[in-house]
């Protein structure tokens, strides 16, 4: 006797078949390809394909790293790079806040290779500095106050990096927020209003709602 397929979220058994061989479940309408199991990664193993991601491994690459079979860190991404792109809009006004982070471990030669494990051992020995000046992997983001964050890796901190990417992203006359780094310097000669909150002095808001507290936590947490 054929097993009476099932709604895999609210266990309905009333499907309808839809595009790309998928079942619709008619009461949440929750769409799945039958015979194709869900995605069920625990929150550590989706921070360690993250981790990997953002440091630009291949697919192969993150499944050798975090021990995930190859099918499934393929799909993982392919559900990460359908929410980058989601509601993330084109420029961003307001009252915004930059700022910079490093990720993951030093940048190094290609996994598995000699070269590479024996970079790795050296690295570790020296151990790794924090902070700008680091050999880890830069990331620039900017978020507009409760909305949204946009992020993207780069390949440094300098002013001639981060200034485009502002100008491109943030419409002009906006106010934009951010730490005391040499590389925001031009920002007000681009035309917007500048912010300064100075880390460097035990100050992390002046007071009159300039901060960057809304991205920093983010940073930290590997959010962006």
């Amino acid at each position: 006797m054929k097993k009476q397929l099932k709604c895999l979220r609210c266990g309905c058994q009333k499907l309808y078949s839809v595009r790309r061989e998928k079942k619709r479940c008619s009461s949440c309408g929750y769409e799945w390809r039958s015979g194709r199991l869900p995605l069920h990664l625990t929150r550590k193993e989706w921070s360690k394909i993250l981790h990997w991601f953002l440091r630009g491994l291949p697919a192969v690459a993150i499944a050798q790293e975090t021990g995930l079979h190859r099918q499934r860190i393929l799909r993982a991404l392919m559900h990460v790079r359908a929410a980058m792109q989601k509601d993330i809009p084109e420029i961003f006004s307001g009252i915004v806040e930059v700022d910079e982070t490093y990720i993951g471990g030093q940048c190094l030669p290609a996994v598995g290779t000699q070269a590479g494990k024996n970079k790795r051992k050296k690295e570790r020995a020296k151990g790794t500095k924090r902070g700008r000046g680091t050999s880890k992997t830069p990331v620039f983001g900017i978020l507009c106050r409760g909305g949204k964050v946009w992020a993207q890796v780069v390949p440094d901190v300098e002013a001639k990096t981060l200034l485009p990417l502002i100008s491109r992203r943030v419409e002009v006359g906006s106010t934009v927020c951010s730490d005391t780094w040499k590389s925001y310097t031009g920002i007000a000669a681009k035309g917007y209003v500048h912010r300064l909150v100075k880390h460097h002095a035990g100050e992390y808001s002046d007071g009159k709602g300039n901060h960057i507290n809304g991205l920093v936590p983010t940073c930290r947490d590997g959010g962006i």
